[in-house]
């Protein structure tokens, strides 16, 4: 499938941010990072409180779900198959926010912040290595496609076509 208009597909995504993603020790430290990042931003988002008025109408509503539902259109128009499996990732992501949660072990919003701004660091770090910017910085969209990227790795590795 080649580009149409603004549309790229997922192949195309995939091979764009890659170019700044050659270095082995950038690519370890996004396969570390990435994760970290989306786990944190999805708890940092978790953690904003909904106003009443919203959550009488819409019962066990949260600003993650919306998140969640954006990413997920985002993805189902790239690939099917990859919109599921990040659905599966975030189901994974939230299930341990939950987790955190009913250990009342700490601030949830504290501890996301932490692991936000230190996975960041990493992230930079990487990029200071590969001696290129990150992929972001050109578009935005790219930091929905970090994620992806990662797992379309997997996909590849199991041979699941997307």
């Amino acid at each position: 499938m080649g580009e149409t208009g603004n549309t790229k597909n997922a192949d195309e995504w995939f091979a764009e941010y890659g170019v700044c993603h050659q270095n082995p020790t950038n690519k370890l430290l996004h396969w570390l990072c990435v994760p970290l990042i989306m786990l944190s931003l999805l708890a940092l988002v978790w953690s904003i409180r909904v106003p009443a008025a919203i959550s009488e109408v819409v019962p066990g509503f949260n600003w993650c779900w919306l998140l969640i539902l954006l990413s997920t259109i985002f993805y189902w128009r790239l690939s099917v198959p990859l919109a599921i499996g990040m659905l599966l990732v975030t189901a994974i992501m939230v299930s341990v926010i939950l987790g955190y949660e009913r250990l009342g072990v700490g601030s949830l919003r504290i501890t996301a912040l932490v692991v936000f701004v230190v996975a960041w660091i990493g992230q930079f770090v990487g990029h200071k290595i590969e001696g290129a910017k990150p992929s972001f910085t050109d578009d935005l969209k790219f930091l929905l496609i970090g994620p992806l990227w990662l797992l379309g790795f997997v996909y590849r590795k199991f041979g699941i076509r997307y």
